[in-house]
This record gives C-alpha cells, sequence and structure tokens, in this order.
C-alpha cells in the first residue's frame, strides 16, 4: 500500500509538473505594448515596437507568439536578427522571438524595429495584440497596448488641415434660422403660409383606411412628444390632422398643407402618406424630442412634393463588424426621417456571417464569432483588432430568425425595403469556414453525403492567390455542385423570413466584387467541369458561368439579381494585359449594379453599364463612401484609399454629370479635368437606367455603435437630400461664374439647416445620435488667429492655458491676438464637443 500510495504521490507530481510547463507563471496581463512612428518614406512607414514587462516574472525568450491585426509589416534592420513577423491571414500577423531574444525581466523594455506600409492617419495602426504559448496553442492572451504616438511632422499636418477647413468655411454665410426652408429634404415645391398650427395633447387624427398603419406609427411617435397618444376620430373635428387619398404624381408623392384650422396631408399611396408624415415631423422644433411638450406651433405651408429617384440606399456593413438589433433599428429610424428607402444589408464577408439560417447552425456557431484559433473549427481568426477573446469583441455576433424578421418588419412599416446581401463567390471566408466546420461534423459521424452537401471548397484544389485584404482562402469554388446547393438553401431560408415578416423582397445581392488573381486555376473540381461544359472555354469564363447559374435561380424564385459593378464585367486581354471589361452578355438581364469605381480611368465606368442596359445604382466612392475620412488629418478615423469625404462630398453629387463631381482625386489633390476628356458620357437609355443612388459605411473601423453614428452622421444628410431633392439649379448653370454664386448660396443653406435644426433634432430623436461635431478651422495670419465653422449653430470654444476647452471655456467671437499654443474646439448646444484643433501664434 505504501508503495502505490508513493506511486500515486509520483504520478501527481509529474501531471503538476507537466502542467507548469504547459502553463508559464508568467502573467500576460503584465505586458504591454506601444507603437511609435519614427519616420514615412516612400510609402513605407519605420516604427518601433515597444514590449514592456510590467511584472515580476520575466518573459522568457523564446516559447511564444504575439499576433496582432496591421497592414503589411515586417521586423526591420538588425532586430531581425532577434524577432521575426509572419502573415497569418487577412489582416492578422504573428511576431514570434528567434535565436537573439534575450529573457525579457521584471521592468524592463525590448525595441523592435518594424518596416511597414505607410501609416497616414490612425487607422493604419495595429490593433489586437495577444500572445500564445507554444505549449498551449489552441489559447490567447490579451495585451494591452497603445496606439502610435503621432509622428512630428503630424502637428504640421493638422496645421495645414485646419487652415484648408478654414478656407472651405470662408464661403458659408450664417442664415437667421426663421428664413431657412423648415422642411428637409428640400421639397419640389413649398410655400410658407400665414399662422401656425397649434399641437396639443388634444390633436385628432382622421384618416383613410389605406393609410391607417402609417396615421397609428405616427400617433404612437406623437405620444412621446405629446404625452398622449391622439385620438382617431371622424370627420367633422377640431385640431386635427387629415391624411386622405388624393391625386399626386406618384407612389412617394404627397401634398402637405399646414393652416392654423387643420394639418391635410394627401398622397396616393402609403408610402406617400408617409413622406408626408415625415415632413410634418421636419416642421416640429428639434427640441420636440427632448421632453413632453404642451403645445407646438407649426409653421403654416403649402408642399407638393416628389422624390427624384426610386432606389435612395444606404449600405450597413455588419460583417466586418458586428452592430446589435437596436442599432440597426435606429438606423432605420433616420433613414425614414429622411425619407431614405432601401437598406442594403451586407450580412456576410471573410470576416462574419451574420443572419442564422435553419439546419446550419456551423455558420453562426462558428462563422460569426471571431477570436483566437489554430484551425478556424470553433470560430474564425481575428480581424481588425477583435482580439483572442471569443463572443465578446466587436468582430463576434449574429441576428436570430427572430431578430431578423423584427427588423424587416421595423423596416416595412417606414417603407424601407431591405436587400440581404450574401457576398459571394468572393469576400466568403467566413462561410467556407463554417461549412468545412459542418464537413468535419458530419465526416466524423460517418455522414459523407450529407456532410458534402453544403461543401464550398474543392478539398484538392492547389490554387494561390491573395486576396486585396491579405487572405487566401476567401473564395468559393464554383465549380462545385453543393455551392448552388448552400446558396439556394441560403436564398430560401431568407425568402421565408420575408414571407413570414410580410416584408417585400424583390432582389438578393451576390455581391462579386474583388476575386483575385490565381481563383480556380489548380482546381480539379474547375479541370472537370472545363473538360465536360464545351461552353465555358477557360477559368476566366467560370465567372460568367457562376453569374448565369445564380441569375437562373433567382429568376425560377421570382427574383432579379443585384451585385457589385464587376457582375456586369469580364476579363479580357487589354494592350496585352488581363483587365476587366464592359459584359454585355447580362445587360437585358435586369441585373442591378452597384457601380462603386469612378477612381481614375473608371470615372466613366457606371455609364458604360448603363448604356449598355444595366440598372446602375451609383454607389460611387469619391462621393458616396461614407467610411472614408473627412480630410488628411492623422486623428480623423476614416479609410483613404479612395479620396476623403467630408459631407460637402454627398450634397455636390451630380448623378447625371458625374465628371462635375470630381474636384479631386484619391489624394486629395485637385483634378486635372483634361484627364476627363474622351470619356464616355451618359446616353438618354443610359440615363433611364439609373435607378437611384446608395451610400456605404464599410465596418472595417468601426468597433462600437458610437464610432457608427459618428461615421454616418452628418454625411448622410448630403446623400439624403441628392437622392431626394430635384436636380439643383447650380448643377444646371452653364455659367461657371454664376453656377459658383448659386452652389455657394445653396450651400450655406444646406449647412445652416442641418447645423441649427436636423443635428439639434438628433439630440433627442430615437434615442439620439452620436452624429461627428466638426473640427473649426482655423488660420494664423498677420499675427492673428481667426477660426471659423462649417455648421453655423455650434459654437467654437478655445483656451491658451494648454487644457482642453469644455463648456465653460471662452467662446471665440473675433481673431485672437494672443500669443503661443491655442487650443480650439466646437460644441453643439447640448454641450457636447468635437475633437480639438491646437494652433501656435508666434
Amino acid at each position: 500500500m505504501k508503495k502505490f500510495c508513493i506511486l500515486i504521490a509520483l504520478l501527481f507530481s509529474g501531471l503538476i509538473n507537466s502542467y507548469a510547463q504547459r502553463s508559464s507563471p508568467f502573467n500576460v496581463r503584465n505586458l504591454y505594448i506601444t507603437r511609435e512612428v519614427l519616420s514615412n518614406a516612400e510609402d513605407k512607414t519605420l516604427s518601433v515596437l515597444t514590449i514592456t514587462n510590467n511584472g515580476k516574472q520575466a518573459l522568457p525568450g523564446k516559447g511564444w507568439s504575439i499576433y496582432f491585426n496591421s497592414r503589411p509589416m515586417e521586423v526591420a534592420g538588425s532586430d531581425s536578427l532577434s524577432a521575426r513577423i509572419k502573415h497569418v491571414n487577412g489582416d492578422l500577423f504573428r511576431l514570434y522571438p528567434i535565436k537573439g531574444f534575450s529573457d525579457l525581466k521584471s521592468g524592463r523594455s525590448m525595441k523592435i524595429q518594424v518596416l511597414s506600409t505607410e501609416v497616414k492617419n490612425i487607422t493604419d495602426l495595429s490593433s489586437g495584440f495577444y500572445l500564445v504559448w507554444d505549449n498551449n496553442p489552441s489559447k490567447g492572451y490579451n495585451i494591452s497596448h497603445k496606439d502610435v504616438y503621432p509622428i512630428q511632422h503630424v502637428g504640421r499636418i493638422e496645421t495645414d488641415v485646419a487652415a484648408h477647413v478654414f478656407n472651405q468655411n470662408k464661403q458659408i454665410k450664417d442664415i437667421p434660422l426663421e428664413k431657412l426652408p423648415k422642411v428637409f429634404p428640400t421639397p419640389l415645391s413649398y410655400v410658407e403660409g400665414d399662422g401656425t398650427f397649434k399641437l396639443t395633447p388634444e390633436v385628432s387624427i382622421i384618416t383613410e383606411i389605406e393609410f391607417d398603419k402609417e396615421a397609428r406609427l405616427f400617433a404612437d411617435e406623437l405620444s412621446t412628444i405629446l404625452g398622449k397618444r391622439p385620438a382617431f376620430v371622424q370627420p367633422p373635428a377640431k385640431n386635427v390632422i387629415v391624411i386622405k387619398r388624393g391625386n399626386v404624381s406618384g407612389p412617394e408623392s404627397y401634398k402637405l398643407s399646414v393652416t392654423p384650422e387643420r394639418i391635410l396631408i394627401t398622397a396616393a399611396e402609403p408610402a406617400g402618406a408617409f413622406y408626408g408624415i415625415q415632413s410634418l415631423k421636419t416642421l416640429l422644433p428639434s427640441t420636440s424630442w427632448g421632453v413632453i411638450q404642451k403645445e407646438i406651433a407649426i409653421p403654416a405651408v403649402e408642399i407638393e412634393d416628389a422624390p427624384r429617384f426610386g432606389f435612395r440606399g444606404f449600405m450597413m456593413d455588419v460583417a466586418r463588424n458586428f452592430q446589435s438589433k437596436k442599432e440597426v433599428l435606429k438606423v432605420l429610424d433616420v433613414m425614414a426621417l429622411y425619407k431614405m428607402n432601401v437598406l442594403h444589408f451586407h450580412l456576410n464577408d471573410d470576416e462574419g456571417w451574420r443572419l442564422e439560417i435553419q439546419d446550419l447552425p456551423e455558420l453562426t456557431t462558428v462563422g460569426s464569432q471571431r477570436g483566437h484559433t489554430i484551425d478556424d473549427g470553433d470560430n474564425i481568426v481575428p480581424s481588425y483588432g477583435s482580439g483572442s477573446d471569443i463572443g465578446v469583441n466587436s468582430g463576434s455576433g449574429f441576428y436570430t430568425r427572430s431578430d431578423f424578421i423584427e427588423i424587416l418588419k421595423y423596416a416595412a412599416a417606414r417603407h424601407i425595403r431591405v436587400i440581404p446581401e450574401i457576398e459571394t463567390p468572393g469576400h466568403a471566408r467566413a462561410a467556407i469556414k463554417s461549412m468545412d466546420a459542418r464537413y468535419k461534423r458530419l465526416m466524423k459521424a460517418g455522414k459523407k453525403e450529407e456532410a458534402e452537401q453544403y461543401l464550398l471548397r474543392d478539398l484538392n484544389d492547389k490554387s494561390i492567390y491573395e486576396s486585396v485584404q491579405g487572405w487566401n482562402d476567401n473564395v468559393i469554388n464554383v465549380a462545385l455542385p453543393s455551392a448552388y446547393n448552400f446558396l439556394e438553401k441560403v436564398v430560401d431560408e431568407i425568402r421565408f423570413m420575408y414571407t413570414e415578416a410580410k416584408a417585400p423582397l424583390a432582389t438578393i445581392h451576390f455581391g462579386g466584387d474583388e476575386v483575385p488573381a490565381g481563383v480556380w486555376e489548380r482546381s480539379p473540381a474547375v479541370a472537370n467541369l472545363l473538360k465536360a461544359d464545351a461552353s465555358v472555354s477557360g477559368v476566366d469564363e467560370m465567372w460568367y458561368y457562376y453569374f448565369n447559374k445564380i441569375n437562373n435561380m433567382l429568376k425560377a424564385k421570382q427574383l432579379y439579381l443585384s451585385g457589385w459593378e464587376e457582375i456586369g464585367l469580364r476579363k479580357a486581354l487589354v494592350n496585352g494585359e488581363k483587365k476587366m471589361v464592359l459584359d454585355e452578355r447580362f445587360a437585358k438581364e435586369n441585373f442591378h449594379a452597384d457601380v462603386w469605381n469612378n477612381l481614375s480611368g473608371n470615372e466613366d465606368l457606371a455609364y458604360k453599364l448603363a448604356n449598355a442596359g444595366y440598372k446602375v445604382v451609383l454607389t460611387c466612392v469619391t462621393n458616396l463612401y461614407l467610411d472614408l475620412a473627412i480630410n488628411k488629418s492623422f486623428n480623423e478615423t476614416g479609410q483613404y484609399w479612395g479620396g476623403y469625404v467630408d459631407v460637402d462630398k454627398p450634397y455636390y453629387f451630380v448623378p447625371y454629370e458625374l465628371f462635375k463631381n470630381l474636384k479631386e482625386d484619391e489624394g486629395g489633390n485637385p483634378i486635372d479635368k483634361k484627364t476627363l476628356e474622351g470619356k464616355t458620357t451618359l446616353t438618354e437609355f443610359g440615363k433611364s437606367n439609373i435607378v437611384g443612388i446608395q451610400a456605404p459605411l464599410w465596418s472595417e473601423i468601426i468597433k462600437t455603435p458610437e464610432r457608427f453614428e459618428y461615421m454616418l452622421l452628418p454625411k448622410l444628410f448630403g446623400v439624403a437630400e441628392r437622392a431626394w431633392a430635384k436636380n439643383p439649379e447650380w448643377a444646371t448653370e452653364t455659367d461657371t461664374v454664376k453656377s459658383a454664386s448659386i452652389y455657394n448660396q445653396n450651400w450655406s443653406e444646406f449647412v445652416n439647416i442641418i447645423g441649427k435644426r436636423e443635428m439639434p433634432r438628433l439630440n433627442h430623436y430615437a434615442g439620439g445620435y452620436n452624429y461627428r461635431i466638426p473640427t473649426p478651422g482655423v488660420v494664423v495670419a498677420n499675427g492673428k488667429v481667426m477660426a471659423n465653422l462649417q455648421l453655423p449653430g455650434f459654437i467654437i470654444r478655445y483656451t491658451t492655458d494648454g487644457t482642453e476647452p469644455t463648456v465653460n471655456s471662452a467662446a471665440y467671437l473675433a481673431p485672437l491676438s494672443t500669443k503661443g499654443d491655442i487650443i480650439f474646439k466646437v460644441f453643439n448646444n447640448n454641450g457636447r464637443s468635437g475633437r480639438s484643433v491646437k494652433i501656435h501664434n508666434n
């Protein structure tokens, strides 16, 4: 017995020692990482990563890797003797020590110089650092880190940006609120009358049965404003809002008449009645949603209105980073208020699948969850700084079936149709890895046929490729019958959800963008298809093969195909180089193409597709991509590959004369108009194929609802105005001087309206929005510091003692002669502020 006890003790001791070897005593929470940029040169950035050990134990000199998300990066110079950086996949990289890396003792730091693609703003910073021990490779430990210390010339950049903003703002006039049009977006016909209608808790509503849903939704909202729900009565009645059927120009058209005696909304269809109600809401003072009102004076007006475009869209990306159902409903609220009627819902991408599909649980158990993994078996890899922990980051989440049905019902009640996007065949890694997990589960259970039913990749494919985002395994193999089984299953489940929600579904968006070179070239499944089907002449023709099958599948279900511009393009040799050119084979198939590329060399692509017969949704990156940064400021969040987009870019967008929009190139520099000579112009037939405009908000850099709303607003106001309002006079005026004068006046009215009325409304509307408050324009001239605003109605405050301005700081009223550093900041009427700007006056 004694020998047996000794043996057990030895075994137990061995287990403890084994566990101790697998689990290092070093506490990763005591690590801290900073990245300091040293220099920018020739599109490359030299930085130093500093790893600091704040713990009591030493960090071993081997046996671990630090993972992080970043632009491409490598260890530079002699430091490559102690550490290396290896690309894992996508934007995920791994730093690991080699022979020259010594133990990092308590209180010590290790500096590693790294070379990366150019760091232009805070969007380019590395994030999501976590450590993995070699002897426990399935577990990651998040590491605290600090963003880059701005390089020395950042201060000069900020000064230049402040001066640029000042010069942009100089043309803006401060217009008294009472002299501004009182309805937004701008209606077709607007005439102010005499007197006001007194809206009180005793107001009643009279409506025809066709408009009952719209009237009751409005009554619900009035109850939150007035503290009492309006009664529904039959005529005659006093203090009444009447919604009736009448003769107007179209299904979304309406007439709105406000007199001291009554409010009358006339429409032919429920959508028109709804938009008449939205215009009535913008007649209410901005503060109406802040506290219960006893009486609201609504000014007398006579309005006749109709939209310019039938497609007024916003694309919401919830795949790269997730947003909750609550935030989606808030987006629908603000879209509805400003008469936007299409939510393009980007539900999947390489970095996430966001919609529950019955019988395919792996799509959400695996594809919607990001965190550390060695094989994507239980979840997919971290992206965009989502870190090691699964399910508790901005990259994890999905909508249950009931969530999605609720979203559809909410949208339909507000006359917003939801276009679901199932991104294929590229940008599909989350779906591919989910179906891989399903395959492994069923193969383990001995169900080979069922396992292969929805497989999305050729298991023997040796093709080598890399997508724009760095993925090497993100494209569905379109030669596989199982791929079409999967897509038809997803389409059918989506249709069932729309039917249950009683929401309209006319199209499904199948993506189609950014499939990299090299895809399918070494796939046995593709090779076999090419042998069996003589109509497919080569690997490049797999594109046509795929969308032809998808198109036929959708048509059989009475749906049409939507996609990015590539659905109307094909690869061809142009001067010995493969390029994407117009493919007319689908031009008569009612394909709806979202055309984003109007960058150098493709300024006329939208017109080429429209002239050929494709239905085109203008989604032009230079003016409508809301995820692009406002300007060149290092501290301004946003992408910049397609230029810079402030609230003015959507506002001055001219849909039928795109070349007028192009004032800056991708670098934010003035464009040479000579480069536009000879470009394809829009024909009358092409014009009939422009169905509307759309603004996307891609979410790579958006990790919170607050950041989402910051990027969305106030840019969305310009989109709403241009999608609804008629073609402005400045866009058709041929005299350039006169056109500029009209534009400046209209622009001043626009920024006064949104600054003094619409953005204050959003302080409380639908719970309030975290819209971006602009930075002030600031310039030093003749020893004086001058500042100005983009949005009249806000206020500039400043300090001279080095502290950040607060709501109690001095208001800027006139040029300052103060010497030294002056810090300026803009505040709204609720005391919330934007980002500060520091200027030095010598």
